[in-house]
C-alpha cells in the first residue's frame, strides 16, 4: 500500500487567457503570443470572448455512434502491473487443477504484487525468514505495529508467492529445455503502431476481466461438465480451495465435484485408453486395493502394450532417475514425466487430486507474452438523447445525487481512487474518436448540403472553427491535400462520468486543440515538452512489466499514471477544468491526460504552425528508432512548401528555410555514403504517387520522399538511406537509388526559400531610410504608403517596423484631415470639433516632426497668423468694457470663423450671455408681457446659476427668486383648497384670487380655482331659478345639480337642502314600488303605473290577443294539429293535458304549476257545510297569468295615502304623475262600475243570487247542522223569483249524496277532500243573463282587469257573470289537484320541522332567536316544486297586511317573459293637485292610512 493513495492532491492550475476581441481575430497569431508563458505548462486553456458561441451544427436525430468500454482499474500502469501479476500466479495456480483466493488483511485485500516487491527488496523470503524481519515488511506496506501482522503475512507469502517465486526463479525446473523469451524474438514478434489504426487494439477474446471482478466474492464450484464444455470457466474460480502442498492452501478439485465424497475402488485393474496431446496412447491403472478402503489418492498413468511390471519399471522420476516407491511417483497430465512428490521443490505431502502438471509444463505455459492491451467497442449503438440519458442515469445513481449538484473535486478524486484499485471494477463508456467527415461537425461548415443562416457562415468561416484552423495559410497542414482524421479533420467525443483518455503525445508532436460544445467539465492534466523523456522514465521505472511487452505503449493511449504519483518523482503537472464554450490547447510534445466530469460533447483537431517544424523533424527521427509508422512524409511536406515560396507566410518561408537547409545537408551525406558503398545506379520516382505503405522502409518504418534504396532483385522491399546495409543480401550492384529531385534540384529550391525569406530584409532597410530620413530626404506620403501596401502584398509578418510605419502614416492621415477641417470651409468647420491654440501649435510641430512631406503645412501656418491677429482684437474689446453686445457679438462669430477655440472668445461668450439672459429676464417681468408659467421661470433661474456672475446679473437673479418663492407659496394655497375635504365657501376662494392678481406669473392651481368659482357660481344662479320658479322642480333636474354640487371642491349652502329633497323623493319611489312591484320583478314602477298605450288602444290590443288566443287549440283537447299556432307557459314549454289553465283575460293557457294560482276557499271560517259549499260561483276560481297582472295591484285606499304623499314634495316625479292618472282611470271606472250594478235588471239578480245562498244555508242535512256552518257571506240579496227556487230545490234534492262529516277530518285536506266530493252535485247556470246585461258587465270586467288596482266592484260583477254560466268543472279539478299538491308540501315541511324541534330541545342553551333562524333556513333549502307555493303563501300575507281584501288574487315569484310598451310621461306646469281635481276629495279622507306607509 503506497502512501496517501486515498487521498488525491490536485496539481496545480494550467494557464487561462482570456483574448479581447482584436486579438481573438487572429487564432494562430494569438497562440503564437501566448506560447512563450503557455509552453511551459504543455497545456493552457483559453475563454472566448462573451458573444463568441457557435451554434451546434450536429444533427441530433441522425448522430449514432457505438462507443468503447473502459474498466478504470486497467487504464492506470501501476494497477495494471499489480492485476497481470495476480492473473500470473492464479494461472500458476490454475494450470496445476487448484483456484486462487486472495486473503483479507486488517479487512483489506492483501497487495500479493507489493508484498513480494518488498520481499525481493528486503533479500528474499530466505534472508527474512533468518533475520525475522516480517515485522518490517507489514511496517513497509504500511499495517498498524503491535498486532502480530508479520507472522500473518509470512504465512500467506508462503502458501501462495513462494511456490509461484521459486517457479520463476528455476529453483524447482528438472531438465526443461524450454529457453526463455529473449528481448531480439520480443522485437521479432512485435508488431509496431500504426496510426489509422490508433486506440484500436482489442483485448483477448478471453479477458482476464471477468476473473478479476470475481477475486471479492467466492464462487460455487462448477460441474466437470461445465468445466469440459467452457474452459474459461477455471478461470472465473480465482477464490476456490489453495494449493496442493500442506499448509498451503491450495487443494486439488476433485472431479466427483466433492472432496470428501467416498469412492469405494474394487480389486480389479480398469484400463482407460485415452489420447495424450503427443499423440500416444495411455492408460490410467488404478491401484488395486483388497479392502474397501475409500480412494483418497488420484492414481497413476501407465503405458499401454506392456505387461503390469514392466509398465510399472519403466516409469523413473526425472530428478532422483529411480522408479521405487510407485505409490509416491506422480505422471504429469502434460508431457507424461514422472516425478517423485518428495523431490520437487518445494516437496507435496501427498498424491494431488485432478490435474498436475509438472514444472517444465507450467513454465512453458506461464512464460508465453501476453496479449497487448486495448479498448474493446460496445455492442449498443447510441444517438445523442440514449447516451445522455444512460450517462446521467449512471453519474446520478453513483453519487445519489443530480449531476450537476456533484462537485468536480468530488468526482476527480473518485476517479483517481477508482483507478488505483483492485477491488473496485467500474466499467464506463466513451465515444472517442468519432469521424466529423462522417457523422458532422459541430460547428457549422460552408461546404454542408442545408443553406447557413448569416449568424452560422460567420461561425463557419472563423479561424477558431475546427474545421478552418488546420488550413489557415499560417498553418503547415494547408500544404497537406489529403484529409487526416483526426489531424486535419476533427474529432468528436462523446463522454460520461470518468470516462477517460490516457497519457499520449499528438501524432508528429503537433499543437492540438479541444472545443467544448455543451455538457459537464472535462479535467485536464500536462506535462510540458521538456519533461517529456523525464515522463517516460518514469513511467517505464515504475511498470517496466509493461513496457517489456509493449514498447510503444504511451503512443496506444491505454494507459494512466496518477499525477501524485508522477509529481512525486520530479515529473511538473498541472491541470484544468475545461468548461463548455472553452478551448484547451496542447503544445508540441506535451504529454496530456484527462476524463470527463459527465455527460458532454468536444471536438478536437490538431494544426502545425512555423515553430513546430523542428519539432516535427525531430519526431521523424524518435519514429525512426521506435520504428514506428508516420502519418505523412515530414520531407514530402518541406518540399512542397518550398515549390512555391511565393505562397508562403514569411514567418514560416523562413522556418522551411532552415528546415530545407538542413535536410540538403543531410541528404548530400547520406548519397555521399550510398555512393561510397558502391551503389550507382539511380532512377527517378514520384514518391508521392505512390502509397504509404509502398514507399515505407522495412527496418524503421519512415515515409521515404527524397530517396530510398531498393533491389532489382528484392522488388518487394526498400529502405530509406539511413538503413542501407539492412534492405538485403544481395551486391551492390543490384541496389539502385530511386530518388524525387537531384542534388542540383534541391539547391535551386532552397534559393528561391531564401529570396522569399530575405525579401523582408530588402523592404524593411527601405522602411527604416524612410522613417529615419538617413539620406535628409523626407519621402511623400504615396511613398509611405506603396511601402505599406508591399507589406500587405507580400504577407511580410506583422513586425515592429511594420507597426512603427502604420503608426506614422496614421498620424500623417490625422494631420492631414485637421488641416483639410480648418482650411475648408466655414460650414466644414463649424460641424468638426474646434482646436485650441495651444493644439494648433502642436500641429504645427508635428506635422514638422514626421518624416513625411506635407505641403498642407502652409495652411496651418496662416491659420495661426489669423488666430493670434483675432486674439489681439478680442483683448482691446474686453479691455474698453462695457462694450455695446453688437460689437461683442460680432467678434464673437468672427471667433468661430477661425475654428480655433481662442483663450478670449470664452471671455466674449460670457459678456454675450450676461446680457441675453438679463434681456430674457426683463422681458418675462414686464407688465404688459403675456405672463410665464413657473417652468419658464425656473428655467430663467436655472439659465442664471450658469452663466458668469455680475452685479446686474447677481440682483436680476434676486428678484427672481423672491417672485418664484411667492409665486409656489400661492400654488399651494390654492393646491390646498382645491385638494381639501372640507370645502371652503366662495368668499374664501375669491379673497385668494384677489390677492395673486398681481403676480406676473401663471399659476395652474389659482387658474382652475377660478374656474371652480365660476362654476360654482353658475350653480348657484342654477339653484336660485328653479327653487324661485312657478313649479316644482323635476328630480332628474334636481339629481344633475345634486352631481355637479358635490364635484365642485367649493362649500355651497344649497347642496344639503337639495340632497334632502332628493332623499325625499326617493324614499317616496321606493315606498310606491313595495307597494306596486312584486318580489324579483322585472319591471319598473313606471312600467307598472303608467299607460301602455291609450284607453281605447288598450282596449283595442287586449280584444285582438283574446281573438289570438282563443283561435290557439286547447291543451286539454284528445290531440293538436301541428300546424296550428299553440301557446307557450313561462318556462318556455307548450301546456298540455291536465294541470293548464287559461287566463281570463288574455285567454292564453300556462302550466298551473308554473304560475300563481288562486284558492277556491280564500278565507273559510270555523265551520262549512256542504249545502253552502254548494254556492260554486262565489269560489275563487278567477285566475290572471303574469303578463296580465304585473303587480300587487293594492287597494285604492292605499293608492290614495301615497298621492296624499306626494302632494307634500317639492319635487316632481313622472311615477307620481302616472299614479294620478292610474288612481283617476281607476275612480272612474269605479264610477261606472256601481252604476252598472244599481240598476234595476242586476239588482234583480243580485236578489236572486242572495235568496238562492240563503236557501242553501237554510236546508242543511241534521248530521251536518252541527258542524258546517254558512260560508263567505256577501251583501244583502233581495228576494228571487220562483224559477231560482226550482233551481235551488234542484240543488238540495241532488245534496243527499254529500259525504258525511264523520268521514271529513277538520282542516285544510278535509276542505279539500268535501270540495272533490262536491264536483259532481254542481250545476248550473243559476242565472239566467240576458245578452243585454252580460255583454256591459264582461266589457267592465275586461277594462276593471287592466287596472293595476283591486276595487271590490270587479268581485261583484266576476260572481254575477260566474252565477250566468255553467260552472268550469275542468279549471275547479285542476285547481283542486294544484292545492292538493301544495297541501302535500305544506304536510311534508311541517313534519321536518317537527324533526328539527325535537333535535334542538337536547341544547336548552341555545336562544329562541337561533330556533327561529334555522326555521327559516330549513324553509328556503326546500324544493324547487314548494319554493313556488311558498312563494304565493309570502305574497297571500303580504297582501293582507297591506289591507287588502279576501277576493284579491295572489301574486306569483314567476317573471313574465314579456314587456308592455311604455308611454312616456310629459311634465305638466301645474301642480299635482290640479292634474287629477276629481281625487282632491279622496285624497283628503285618505290622509288616515299615510301613516301606514
Amino acid at each position: 500500500m503506497e502512501p496517501g493513495c486515498d487521498e488525491f492532491l490536485p496539481p496545480p492550475e494550467c494557464p487561462v487567457f482570456e483574448p479581447s476581441w482584436a486579438e481573438f481575430q487572429d487564432p494562430l497569431g494569438y497562440i503564437a503570443k501566448i506560447r512563450p508563458i503557455a509552453e511551459k505548462s504543455g497545456i493552457c486553456k483559453i475563454r472566448p470572448p462573451a458573444d463568441w458561441q457557435p451554434p451546434f451544427a450536429v444533427e441530433v436525430d441522425n448522430f449514432r455512434f457505438t462507443p468503447r468500454i473502459q474498466r478504470l482499474n486497467e487504464l492506470e500502469a501501476q494497477t495494471r502491473v499489480k492485476l497481470n501479476y495476480l492473473d500470473q500466479i492464479a494461472k500458476f495456480w490454475e494450470i496445476q487443477g487448484s483456484s486462487l483466493k486472495i486473503p483479507n488483511v486488517e479487512r483489506k485485500i492483501l497487495d500479493l504484487y507489493s508484498l513480494s516487491k518488498i520481499v525481493i527488496e528486503e533479500g528474499g523470503y530466505e534472508a527474512i525468514c533468518k533475520d525475522r524481519r516480517w515485522a518490517r515488511v507489514a511496517q513497509r506496506l504500511h499495517y498498524p505495529p503491535g498486532k502480530n501482522i508479520g507472522s500473518l503475512l509470512r504465512s500467506h507469502y508462503e502458501r501462495i508467492i513462494y511456490p509461484y517465486e521459486m517457479f520463476q526463479s528455476g529453483a524447482n525446473h528438472v531438465q526443461c529445455n524450454t529457453q526463455p523469451f529473449d528481448n531480439e524474438v520480443k522485437d521479432k514478434e512485435y508488431k509496431p503502431h500504426s496510426i489509422p489504426l490508433r486506440q484500436s487494439v482489442q483485448p483477448s477474446k478471453f479477458s482476464s476481466y471477468s476473473r478479476r471482478a470475481k477475486r471479492l466474492q467466492p464462487d460455487p464450484e462448477p460441474t466437470e461438465e461445465d468445466i469440459e464444455k467452457n474452459p474459461e470457466l477455471k478461470k472465473l474460480q480465482i477464490y476456490g480451495p489453495g494449493p496442493k502442498m500442506m499448509g498451503l492452501g491450495l487443494m486439488a478439485k476433485d472431479k466427483d465435484k466433492t472432496v470428501h465424497k467416498k469412492v469405494t475402488c474394487p480389486p480389479t485393474v480398469t484400463v482407460k485408453d485415452e489420447r495424450s496431446r503427443g499423440g500416444n496412447v495411455s492408460s490410467t491403472l488404478l491401484k488395486q486395493h483388497l479392502s474397501p478402503e475409500p480412494c483418497t489418492k488420484t492414481t497413476m498413468q501407465l503405458r499401454k502394450n506392456h505387461s503390469s511390471a514392466q509398465f510399472i519399471d519403466s516409469y523413473i522420476c526425472q530428478v532422483c532417475s529411480r522408479g521405487d516407491e510407485d505409490d509416491k511417483l506422480l505422471f504429469c497430465d502434460g508431457c507424461d514425466d514422472n516425478y517423485h512428490i518428495f523431490c520437487l521443490l518445494p516437496p507435496l505431502p501427498e498424491i494431488p487430486r485432478g490435474i498436475w502438471r509438472c514444472p517444465k509444463c507450467i513454465l512453458v505455459e506461464c512464460k508465453q507474452p501476453p496479449e497487448a492491451f486495448g479498448f474493446e467497442q460496445a455492442t449498443q449503438e447510441y444517438t445523442l438523447q440514449s447516451f445522455g440519458e444512460m450517462a446521467d442515469s449512471f453519474k446520478s445513481d453513483y453519487f445519489n445525487m443530480p449531476v450537476h449538484m456533484v462537485p468536480t473535486e468530488v468526482v476527480e478524486k473518485e476517479f483517481w481512487r477508482l483507478v488505483s484499485s483492485i477491488e473496485e471494477d467500474v466499467t464506463v463508456e466513451y465515444g472517442a474518436d468519432i469521424h466529423s467527415k462522417e457523422f458532422g461537425s459541430g460547428f457549422p461548415v460552408s461546404n454542408s448540403k442545408r443553406n447557413l443562416s448569416p449568424e452560422e457562415k460567420e461561425y463557419a468561416t472563423s479561424g477558431w472553427n475546427l474545421n478552418v484552423m488546420p488550413v489557415l495559410d499560417q498553418s503547415v497542414l494547408c500544404h497537406i491535400n489529403a484529409d487526416i482524421s483526426g489531424m486535419k479533420v476533427p474529432w468528436l467525443y462523446v463522454g460520461m462520468v470518468f470516462s477517460a483518455f490516457c497519457w499520449h503525445i499528438e501524432d508528429h508532436w503537433s499543437y492540438s486543440i479541444n472545443y467544448l460544445h455543451w455538457g459537464e467539465p472535462k479535467t485536464w492534466y500536462g506535462v510540458p515538452s521538456l519533461a517529456a523523456e523525464h515522463l517516460e522514465e518514469v513511467m517505464k521505472r515504475l511498470t517496466p512489466e509493461l513496457f517489456d511487452s509493449q514498447p510503444d505503449l504511451l503512443h496506444q493511449l491505454v494507459t494512466l499514471m496518477n499525477p501524485n504519483t508522477l509529481m512525486s518523482h520530479g515529473v511538473p503537472v498541472v491541470r484544468t477544468n475545461q468548461c463548455a464554450g472553452e478551448f484547451v490547447i496542447t503544445f508540441p510534445r506535451a504529454y496530456h491526460s484527462g476524463f470527463n466530469q459527465g455527460y458532454n460533447f468536444a471536438e478536437a483537431v490538431n494544426f502545425c504552425t512555423a515553430d513546430w517544424l523542428p519539432a516535427g523533424r525531430q519526431c521523424i527521427e524518435h519514429y525512426r528508432r521506435l520504428r514506428r509508422y508516420c502519418v505523412f512524409s515530414h520531407e514530402e511536406l518541406i518540399c512542397k512548401m518550398a515549390a512555391f515560396p511565393e505562397t508562403l507566410d514569411l514567418n514560416l518561408a523562413v522556418a522551411v528555410h532552415k528546415e530545407m537547409f538542413i535536410m540538403v545537408q543531410e541528404e548530400r551525406r547520406l548519397r555521399k555514403a550510398l555512393l561510397e558503398k558502391g551503389v550507382t545506379e539511380a532512377e527517378r520516382e514520384a514518391f508521392e504517387l505512390l502509397p504509404d505503405d509502398e514507399r515505407q522502409c522495412i527496418k524503421c518504418k519512415t515515409t521515404c520522399f527524397l530517396s530510398a534504396l531498393a533491389c532489382y532483385d528484392c522488388p518487394d522491399g526498400l529502405v530509406c538511406l539511413s538503413h542501407i546495409n539492412d534492405l538485403c543480401k544481395c551486391s551492390s550492384s543490384r541496389q539502385y537509388l530511386r530518388y524525387r529531385y537531384t542534388l542540383d534540384e534541391l539547391p535551386t529550391m532552397l534559393h528561391k526559400l531564401k529570396i522569399r525569406a530575405e525579401s523582408f530584409d530588402a523592404w524593411a532597410n527601405k522602411v527604416r531610410v524612410a522613417l529615419e530620413v538617413e539620406d535628409g530626404r523626407k519621402r511623400s506620403f504615396e511613398e509611405l504608403r506603396a511601402l505599406e501596401s508591399e507589406a500587405r502584398e507580400r504577407r511580410f509578418p506583422n513586425s515592429e517596423l511594420l507597426q512603427r510605419l502604420k503608426n506614422c502614416l496614421s498620424e500623417v492621415e490625422a494631420c492631414i484631415s485637421q488641416v483639410l477641417g480648418l482650411v475648408s470651409g466655414q460650414v466644414a468647420r463649424m460641424d468638426t470639433p474646434q482646436l485650441t491654440l495651444t493644439e494648433l501649435r502642436v500641429l504645427l510641430e508635428q506635422m514638422g516632426s514626421l518624416p513625411c512631406a506635407m505641403h498642407q503645412i502652409g495652411d496651418v501656418k496662416d491659420v495661426l497668423e489669423q488666430v493670434e491677429a483675432y486674439q489681439a482684437e478680442a483683448r482691446e474689446a474686453l479691455a474698453t468694457l462695457p462694450s455695446s453686445p453688437g460689437l461683442l457679438q460680432s467678434l464673437l462669430e468672427r471667433g468661430q470663423q477661425l475654428g480655433v477655440e481662442v483663450p478670449e472668445a470664452h471671455q466674449l461668450q460670457q459678456q454675450v450671455e450676461q446680457a441675453q439672459w438679463l434681456d430674457e429676464v426683463k422681458q418675462a417681468l414686464a407688465p404688459s408681457a403675456h405672463r410665464g408659467s413657473l417652468v419658464i421661470m425656473r428655467g430663467l433661474l436655472v439659465m442664471g446659476a450658469k452663466i458668469a456672475s455680475s452685479p446686474s446679473v447677481d440682483k436680476a437673479r434676486a428678484e427672481l427668486q423672491e417672485l418664484l418663492t411667492i409665486a409656489e407659496r400661492w400654488e399651494e394655497k390654492a393646491h390646498f383648497c382645491l385638494e381639501a375635504r372640507q370645502k371652503h365657501p366662495p368668499t374664501t376662494l375669491e379673497a385668494i384670487i384677489r390677492e395673486t392678481e398681481n403676480i406676473p406669473v401663471h399659476l395652474p392651481n389659482i387658474q382652475a380655482l377660478k374656474e371652480a368659482l365660476t362654476k360654482a357660481q353658475a350653480w348657484i344662479a342654477d339653484v336660485d331659478e328653479i327653487q324661485n320658479g312657478d313649479h316644482y322642480p323635476c328630480l332628474d333636474d334636481l339629481e344633475g345639480l345634486v352631481a355637479v354640487g358635490r364635484d365642485l371642491p367649493v362649500g355651497l349652502e344649497q347642496l344639503r337642502q337639495l340632497e334632502l329633497q332628493v332623499l325625499t323623493a326617493h324614499s317616496w319611489r321606493e315606498k310606491a314600488s313595495k307597494t306596486f312591484l312584486k318580489k324579483n320583478s322585472c319591471y319598473t314602477l313606471l312600467e307598472v303605473v303608467a299607460f301602455k298605450e291609450g284607453e281605447q288602444k288598450e282596449k283595442e290590443g287586449i280584444l285582438q290577443l283574446r281573438r289570438t288566443n282563443s283561435a290557439k287549440p286547447s291543451p286539454l283537447a284528445p290531440s293538436l294539429m301541428a300546424s296550428s299556432p299553440t301557446s307557450i307557459c313561462v318556462c318556455g314549454q307548450v301546456p298540455a293535458g291536465v294541470g293548464a289553465l287559461q287566463c281570463d283575460l288574455c285567454q292564453d293557457w300556462f302550466h298551473g304549476q308554473c304560475v300563481s294560482v288562486p284558492h277556491l276557499l280564500t278565507s273559510p271560517k270555523p265551520s262549512l257545510t256542504s249545502s253552502s259549499l254548494l254556492a260554486w260561483w262565489e269560489w275563487d276560481t278567477k285566475f290572471l297569468c303574469p303578463l296580465c297582472m304585473r303587480s300587487r295591484r293594492p287597494r285604492l285606499e292605499t293608492i290614495l295615502a301615497l298621492l296624499v304623499a306626494l302632494q307634500r314634495l317639492p319635487v316632481r316625479l313622472p311615477e307620481g304623475e302616472a299614479l294620478q292618472c292610474l288612481t283617476e282611470r281607476a275612480i272612474g271606472w269605479q264610477d261606472r262600475a256601481r252604476k252598472a250594478l244599481a240598476s234595476e235588471e242586476v239588482t234583480a239578480l243580485l236578489q236572486q243570487l242572495a235568496e238562492l245562498r240563503q236557501q242553501l244555508q237554510a236546508k242543511p242535512r241534521p248530521e251536518e247542522a252541527s258542524v258546517y256552518t254558512s260560508a263567505t257571506t256577501c251583501d244583502p240579496i233581495r228576494e228571487g223569483s220562483g224559477n231560482t227556487i226550482s233551481k235551488v230545490q234542484g240543488l238540495l234534492e241532488n245534496g243527499d249524496s254529500v259525504t258525511s262529516p264523520e268521514n271529513i277530518a277538520p282542516g285544510k285536506g278535509s276542505d279539500l277532500e268535501l270540495l272533490s266530493s262536491l264536483l259532481p252535485q254542481l250545476t248550473g247556470p243559476v242565472l239566467e243573463l240576458p245578452e243585454a246585461i252580460r255583454a256591459p258587465l264582461e266589457e267592465l270586467m275586461m277594462e276593471g282587469d287592466l287596472l293595476e288596482v283591486t276595487l271590490d266592484e270587479n268581485h261583484s260583477i266576476w260572481q254575477l257573470l260566474q252565477a250566468g254560466q255553467p260552472p268550469d268543472l275542468d279549471r275547479i279539478h285542476t285547481l283542486l289537484e294544484l292545492e292538493k299538491l301544495e297541501h302535500q308540501g305544506s304536510r311534508t315541511r311541517s313534519r321536518a320541522l317537527e324533526r328539527r324541534r325535537r333535535r334542538q330541545k337536547v341544547d336548552q342553551g341555545r336562544k329562541v332567536e337561533d330556533l327561529v333562524q334555522q326555521e327559516l333556513q330549513s324553509k328556503r333549502a326546500r324544493s324547487s316544486g314548494i319554493i313556488s307555493q311558498v312563494g304565493r303563501e309570502e305574497e297571500h300575507y303580504q297582501e293582507k297586511a297591506d289591507g287588502e281584501n279576501m277576493f284579491l288574487t295572489p301574486s306569483t315569484d314567476h317573471s313574465p317573459f314579456l314587456k308592455g310598451n311604455q308611454n312616456s310621461l310629459q311634465h305638466k306646469d301645474s301642480g299635482s293637485s290640479a292634474a287629477c281635481p276629481s281625487l282632491m276629495p279622496l285624497l283628503q279622507l285618505s290622509c288616515s292610512d299615510e301613516q301606514e306607509l
